[in-house]
């Protein structure tokens, strides 16, 4: 990870500018590096973002879990950190990373359905059209 995504200052400051909400948590945006896509959305509390920029893995907070999700953890589909930056009012959080999860040099895998972007669906004509295609079958994913 890049030196501008760790803290300055040893301690958790930095985590005090975040305004979380009132179940402690704030919205993240994952994005890949050098394409730009727009990966994933997903949630942290605190402790994940602390995680997030310890590591320079993606750790988000699983609200049907209850408890901290490291990004991958089942899948394989780790997300490497290169930058964590805040939204001017401080209240979403964007990650930079490389998606791992796809042959080398292809797109990554994001998604739980084994696209590399959680964003597949377009509005066309009235109607959601699925413009990804899957680049890995779920079921041979998650077991």
């Amino acid at each position: 990870m890049s030196a501008a995504a760790t803290p300055a200052v040893p301690g958790q400051d930095w985590l005090d500018a975040v305004k979380w909400d009132t179940q402690g948590l704030v919205p993240v945006i994952a994005q890949e590096q050098g394409s730009n896509d727009v990966l994933m959305f997903a949630w942290m509390n605190r402790e994940a973002l602390l995680k997030t920029a310890e590591l320079g893995q993606a750790v988000y907070y699983s609200r049907s879990r209850g408890r901290l999700w490291f990004k991958g953890e089942e899948s394989g589909h780790v997300q490497s950190v290169h930058e964590i930056r805040l939204d001017c009012d401080n209240d979403v959080v964007l990650l930079k990373v490389t998606q791992q999860g796809h042959a080398h040099g292809e797109p990554g895998i994001a998604c739980h359905t084994g696209r590399h972007s959680c964003f597949f669906q377009r509005y066309e004509n009235g109607a959601w059209q699925t413009v990804e295609p899957v680049l890995k079958d779920p079921a041979s994913i998650y077991k």
